[in-house]
């Protein structure tokens, strides 16, 4: 029996899909071990949403290399997709995106010496093939993350995502239906729709994200439905009104700002003005009673200046975010970002940085005082040990991470908490 370990980088949707290689893995009898010396193959899920990532994922092929020079060493993803085939000398074989399905077909060719170099990438940016990989259980035993869609159409002109995941494509409802209920009946209580562009969930088969929500509300046994980070653009008041009348969804909207300044997200090919978001956060709060509304900024974007960034921490104050993930410009080459004037120097991303982090950490003490006093809904997640004492622990609807004393398991249950102590609040 050949040992395999794998190691994921990136985000939810490649921690999905690397989810579902290794269940593909266990089904045809290979052994999934930790990834450490010993292994018989290694398979890196990559990625390449910024320099940094490019790096880490160089560093954990060569890791595994290191580890055992005579295993074979897969690389997948997004950088070995936007990288081509000779990405790095260690690597035996190279699985870009829409091929990581054939996994298993793919290691048994490569043991016959029928592999050859360059058939593990398609043309990513001409296919509208969805690929479909599947899960029945994840790493999380109460909250399972579903894949529904991939890609991105937006070339926003910082990002290089959109050449190493393709075109928008959607999954087929009825197989996300399928999905959900299989974890259902598996006894996992919470959803969370997740891909690369949720808000195009359905713009290439006719289905929209909002028809996809309303059928997974149905499934029996399920309790809540959270979703991955959205556009603004998708937030009206049809789709806002509905999800407040749906019992099992979750007010917790990540959406992506990225700046609060009209000059800088034109440059960002951003497609709203401050304005227009403004009042998509606005509508929300209008529809649901204290909705946890968290986003992304992007500090230190070329020709981002003083005044610039003034404006949009500025914005970021009025619009008053639960919680703000604050990332320092990082130039990726082969965008339109990357060849812009004025790049600002790293010494002025990182002030910026720290003093969106300083007002992050306010709004968030601030929304978190609002809770003392409330009884909130809380999926216990696991039960620990804490100063002595025992504690269920687990999230809101809100995403709100919160503790309960008592010895008693309740571990995938939801049940009410009083919030009496800040101490239940935790980080």
């Amino acid at each position: 029996m050949k040992k395999v370990a794998l190691h994921n980088l990136g985000c939810k949707v490649n921690a999905y899909e690397s989810e579902a290689m290794q269940e593909l893995l266990a089904q045809h009898g290979y052994e999934i071990v930790p990834f450490e010396e010993g292994a018989d193959i290694y398979i890196i899920n990559t990625c390449t949403v910024t320099n940094m990532a490019d790096r880490k994922s160089r560093q954990m092929l060569h890791r595994a290399r290191k580890m055992n020079p005579d295993a074979v060493v897969v690389a997948a993803g997004c950088y070995v997709q936007a990288q081509g085939e000779g990405a790095d000398d260690c690597i035996d074989i190279v699985i870009g995106n829409n091929r990581k399905k054939d996994l298993i077909q793919i290691l048994k060719e490569y043991e016959d010496g029928r592999w050859e170099a360059g058939e593990g990438l398609v043309d990513i940016n001409h296919t509208d093939e969805y690929e479909e990989l599947n899960l029945s259980q994840t790493a999380e035993h109460t909250r399972a993350y579903i894949k529904v869609q991939d890609g991105c159409n937006q070339f926003c002109s910082y990002c290089i995502i959109p050449y190493a995941r393709g075109r928008v494509r959607s999954r087929n409802r009825e197989s996300v239906l399928a999905e959900v209920r299989r974890l259902a009946d598996r006894g996992y209580k919470e959803v969370v729709l997740t891909g690369i562009h949720l808000s195009s969930y359905g713009v290439d088969t006719g289905d929209t994200l909002l028809g996809l929500i309303h059928a997974v509300h149905e499934t029996a046994g399920l309790e809540r439905i959270r979703l991955g980070s959205l556009e603004p653009g998708i937030i009206t008041a049809e789709f806002a009104g509905a999800l407040a009348g749906l019992p099992k969804f979750c007010p917790h909207f990540h959406l992506s700002l990225q700046s609060g300044c009209n000059a800088t997200l034109k440059r960002m090919n951003r497609r709203y003005t401050a304005e227009e978001y403004d009042e998509k956060c606005k509508m929300l709060r209008e529809y649901f009673q204290n909705p946890a509304l968290t986003t992304d900024i992007i500090v230190g974007f070329p020709g981002e200046t003083d005044v610039e960034f003034e404006e949009s921490r500025a914005f970021i104050d009025k619009v008053d975010f639960y919680e703000t993930h604050v990332f320092k410009y990082s130039k990726r080459e082969g965008t339109k970002a990357a060849a812009m004037e004025n790049q600002v120097p790293d010494e002025v991303k990182a002030a910026r940085s720290g003093i969106l982090l300083e007002l992050s950490r306010r709004k968030q003490a601030a929304y978190e005082a609002k809770l003392l006093g409330t009884t909130a809904e809380v999926l216990v997640e696991e039960t620990v040990m804490r100063d002595g004492e025992l504690y269920a622990i687990g999230h809101t609807k809100e995403y709100v991470k919160i503790g309960r004393k008592g010895s008693e398991n309740l571990t995938n249950k939801v049940i009410n908490v009083e919030i009496e102590s800040p101490l239940q609040i935790i980080h």
